[in-house]
């Protein structure tokens, strides 16, 4: 099965929840690592990546956070899995490297077509589709206060 790696998951979660729950202060880290249960460990590391990235806006100091750099609809997907997955590459062998004529000619072509395949999909996700999809699942934003008209 061809899936995504751990990383690159977390840091589809970190925007999503970057861009659904800013207001006009920046998100902490620690407040995703509370609402979406990523070690701060993988976070951090994801977090500064997408900031040279361009995708995320650090903002330091005492009330420090992450924006989004730019719209969420003009982010994708396939972006943020992109640039994740430069990260891994740099320090990471490759995923599936043969010396066989039957793994370069037949299986590695497969895989390539399905990456590529993948990654059209992704493309074609917006941060803003997500944050949508969050809103219609019923996901509570930070700071929004459910309001009980219990007599």
């Amino acid at each position: 099965m061809l899936k995504l790696s751990r990383k690159s998951l977390y840091a589809l979660e970190a925007v999503v929840d970057i861009a659904y729950n800013a207001r006009s202060e920046p998100v902490q880290s620690k407040e995703i690592t509370l609402r979406q249960g990523i070690p701060q460990r993988y976070l951090e590391q994801v977090m500064q990546q997408l900031v040279r990235a361009g995708i995320l806006k650090g903002v330091r100091g005492p009330r420090g956070g992450y924006l989004l750099a730019r719209e969420r609809r003009r982010i994708t997907a396939g972006d943020i899995v992109r640039v994740i997955g430069e990260l891994e590459t740099n320090s990471e062998p490759g995923h599936y490297e043969t010396e066989s004529s039957i793994g370069r000619q037949v299986v590695q072509p497969i895989l390539s077509d399905l990456h590529d395949a993948m990654m059209a999909k992704l493309d074609a996700i917006t941060v803003d589709d997500l944050c949508t999809e969050a809103r219609t699942n019923g996901l509570g934003r930070a700071g929004q206060e459910r309001i009980d008209f219990t007599i």
